[in-house]
């Protein structure tokens, strides 16, 4: 039994298969990503990328949608791009935001003297307004990965999370 999966290639977009490694350039960029997976084949025929295997394995079966599911968000991260938006939400004192370099400055958060800091991802552009932050970028798991670090960032310990609901969070995502 065959299972075999595509992903259709819009026009602007151009992939190259070498081996397990996939490079996908578009107007917005270029991704390259290596998907090593025994018994799952990679193949470019006409404007389609096949990924298909052999194996009645339901992980390798399963892992051929994830290969899937990964081309494409890179096909659409080259040629749309993603943006997250995450909301600073604060009762008991007003968080104050810094962009300072490849990392986020957040001051005055529950009162605390020193400030926190988050991690944002080469690849990712941040924006800080009032009481928002917007992420932009083409990998999605770079995107994912940044407002994690964010959000990480801003974790309450040794008080009620009832109480102290302050932080920053992910309201948004596409």
């Amino acid at each position: 039994m065959a299972t075999e999966r595509t992903v259709t290639i819009p026009k602007g977009v151009k992939i190259e298969v070498d081996g397990p490694t996939v490079r996908v350039s578009g107007p917005r960029g270029q991704l390259e990503r290596t998907f090593r997976f025994p018994q799952i084949t990679l193949t470019l025929r006409d404007d389609t990328l096949v990924i298909s295997t052999t194996a009645d394995r339901k992980r390798t079966i399963a892992m051929v949608g994830t290969i899937q599911a990964h081309v494409q968000n890179m096909v659409r991260g080259v040629t749309e791009g993603f943006e997250y938006r995450m909301k600073v939400v604060y009762s008991h004192f007003p968080i104050q935001l810094k962009l300072s370099g490849d990392r986020l400055e957040i001051n005055n958060f529950l009162g605390e003297k020193k400030p926190r800091y988050a991690q944002i991802v080469p690849g990712v552009t941040a924006k800080v307004g009032n009481d928002e932050i917007i992420l932009t970028g083409i990998d999605r798991e770079k995107l994912g990965i940044t407002s994690a670090n964010i959000e990480h960032a801003t974790k309450i310990k040794y008080r009620d999370p009832r109480i102290f609901q302050d932080g920053i969070y992910r309201v948004q995502r596409g």
